[in-house]
């Protein structure tokens, strides 16, 4: 339940987040991937603290949720947001070709990854979510 409620707190907070930064509601924020904050990260240490407490933090199971949180953080931060970049460069270069009639194509989507600020908001999410609802 405490990862379940960790990546809705988060996405529902996207969703916020964006509507003070734009001052428009947009619901697909709740859905969309990367931005403020980290639902992988969320989710992700949500659970790591989850089985700390019930396991503990010497047990396999941790190690397990340990290596699986910073293989996600890692991916979330690092190569999706890569991605993201190169989605932001490549929709400049389609802005222009459709400037001159070469290429009608849609923009790809910027938002995949997250900065730092954004996965350790997300993590102190899920950690307190899980301090909350197990102990």
């Amino acid at each position: 339940m405490a990862v379940f409620m960790s990546w809705f707190i988060a996405q529902a907070l996207k969703v916020v987040f964006y509507w003070l930064q734009e001052r428009e509601i947009n619901f697909r924020r709740f859905v969309e991937p990367g931005g403020m904050p980290s639902a992988h990260a969320a989710m992700t240490i949500s659970l790591l603290t989850g089985v700390g407490l019930k396991e503990g933090v010497s047990s396999t199971y941790f190690v397990i949720a340990l290596v699986f949180a910073l293989v996600t953080i890692y991916d979330a931060a690092g190569v999706r947001r890569a991605v993201g970049k190169q989605a932001e460069i490549l929709n400049k270069i389609i802005k222009d070709l459709r400037s001159t009639r070469v290429l009608n194509r849609e923009a790809l989507m910027e938002w995949l990854g997250h900065t730092p600020l954004e996965v350790i908001v997300g993590g102190g999410i899920g950690f307190l979510v899980s301090l909350i609802l197990i102990i």
